[in-house]
């Protein structure tokens, strides 16, 4: 049986690339806290402030994609690694790889810390 905190990080996943903001804003809690910890300019605090967030990235990235390469959790925390890429829609290449940390207590991720960098 998969554990919450790995059918929420599929859920992300399935939402992030099928560009469905809806389904990928229902992933995080209503009091979501985000934040970068290498750019504390890039937090995001709240679902609207994700909603912005996302909705941009995914305007500007129209064939965005979100790779898994592996996870792990321990209690409420789940670790995964991402690799995101895409196309700007000025033709230049998007990538980033990283490591997000995820607290999900209950069905929906409540904060997380991304440790995400461009390639």
């Amino acid at each position: 049986m998969k554990s919450r905190q790995r059918i929420a990080i599929e859920q992300l996943q399935k939402a992030q690339n099928a560009h469905d903001l809806e389904a990928l804003l229902a992933c995080f809690a209503p009091n979501f806290q985000g934040n970068h910890p290498r750019h504390p300019d890039r937090g995001v605090q709240g679902i609207e402030d994700a909603r912005k967030n996302w909705s941009n990235m995914l305007h500007d990235l129209p064939d965005f994609h979100s790779e898994l390469l592996r996870s792990a959790v321990e209690g409420d925390t789940a670790w995964a690694e991402w690799y995101w890429f895409g196309t700007h829609r000025d033709g230049s290449q998007f990538g980033m790889r990283g490591v997000t940390i995820l607290g999900i207590p209950a069905d929906r991720i409540e904060w997380a810390r991304l440790y995400m960098e461009p390639v």
